[in-house]
């Protein structure tokens, strides 16, 4: 890649307003956190209780959680 450099993309992004619109995305992403969080029904697992499917079980629960280590040991080896 011999294109411009992150700090330079992220200017640019900021110069057009696409930065507003990423912000927005994520701020909507994190709304049924914050409901919860208001709430008082917080319990840090990250659970926002859709699950459409019916596909949420305990043993489901673990191999999300050991995926996610994985994930992170091997971003972690990676850097």
């Amino acid at each position: 890649y011999t294109g411009e450099k992150v700090w330079a993309l992220h200017d640019k992004l900021v110069k057009v307003g696409a930065a507003w619109q990423v912000l927005l995305f994520l701020f909507a992403l994190e709304i049924p956190f914050i409901q919860k969080a208001v709430d008082g029904t917080l319990d840090g697992t990250g659970d926002y209780g859709f699950d459409p499917l019916s596909l949420k079980s305990d043993r489901r629960a673990v191999t999300e959680i050991k995926n996610g280590r994985l994930g992170m040991i091997a971003f972690g080896g990676m850097m």
